[in-house]
């Protein structure tokens, strides 16, 4: 079965626009253990996008130096452990270099009872997670995780098997998978799946799954604020931040001319805001 393409319409009924009586913490606490001292950088721009994409609080929870970097480029950050209502963990980190310590925390996130969205380096530790998982491999990370779970290796550059793949994997993991590519798609456990193209090549650039990684956790620490945590809520959840990275990437580049330019990943977190309003006013399709 060929998954349906989500829309403008779709995404703008994930979100909600804040009103007179929300606070930080009705709108979505995201919590982010991101980042690392070889690559301080995916913090920030994680950061950077789960504040543009409209959260309500960031509690970033990282080494001293990308903790420095976050805070310079964000000072409304907060930086002690407290209240969330999602996490986002791995982007810009790589198993091979974790200490225990740090495994032993990333594992109890993983057997909490709140939504996760998991990227690169804590991949392995998806298999025997108990919580609500949201991963967000490239296809590399996508093949490396389906081994980790004793899944078949597949051919990533065949969409159809794309698709499968995605769909399996979902099944394997009781989760939601966001199968990064030209063509992103999103599916969960027990069948729902949707295709996300909002992008241009230009996305293809250092850092900007960082940044889908923060948007992400954004939208989903709202719906989960908005009391909506069930396993297809957290697919649109999902889908919706695809769209809105993809979007917010086309934005960036139009902004070079109608041909479009160059990017880099915080022109796509710059341009969020923008894409936030435009769809929340207008619903386009």
């Amino acid at each position: 079965m060929t998954a349906k393409d989500w829309s403008g319409l779709d995404a703008a009924r994930t979100l909600r626009r804040p009103t007179a009586d929300d606070d930080k913490y009705s709108r979505g606490v995201v919590g982010m253990r991101t980042g690392s001292t070889r690559y301080p950088g995916a913090a920030v721009l994680g950061v950077e996008a789960a504040w543009r994409a409209g959260t309500g609080m960031v509690r970033y929870l990282g080494p001293p130096r990308a903790q420095d970097l976050v805070l310079q480029r964000r000072p409304e950050t907060v930086t002690v452990d407290g209240r969330v209502q999602a996490w986002v963990i791995g982007s810009g980190t790589d198993a091979t270099e974790r200490d225990a310590a740090e495994t032993a925390l990333l594992r109890g996130i993983l057997q909490g009872d709140l939504p996760v969205v998991v990227d690169a380096g804590s991949l392995d530790l998806v298999p025997g997670a108990a919580a609500s998982v949201i991963v967000t491999p490239h296809a590399r990370e996508m093949a490396r995780l389906r081994d980790a779970l004793g899944l078949p290796a597949v051919a990533m550059a065949d969409h159809d098997a794309r698709e499968r793949a995605a769909r399996e994997t979902a099944d394997a993991i009781g989760g939601v998978v966001l199968l990064k590519g030209a063509v992103t798609i999103v599916a969960a456990a027990g069948g729902w799946s949707r295709h996300v193209s909002t992008g241009t090549p230009w996305l293809a650039t250092a850092g900007t799954g960082d940044v889908l990684g923060g948007v992400l956790g954004a939208v989903t620490a709202g719906a989960v604020a908005a009391g909506r945590t069930d396993l297809e809520e957290l697919a649109a959840c999902a889908a919706t931040s695809a769209w809105l990275h993809g979007r917010a990437g086309t934005a960036a580049s139009l902004s070079h001319g109608s041909a479009g330019g160059p990017i880099t990943a915080l022109d796509v977190a710059d341009a969020l805001p923008g894409v936030v309003a435009a769809l929340l006013g207008d619903s386009i399709a």
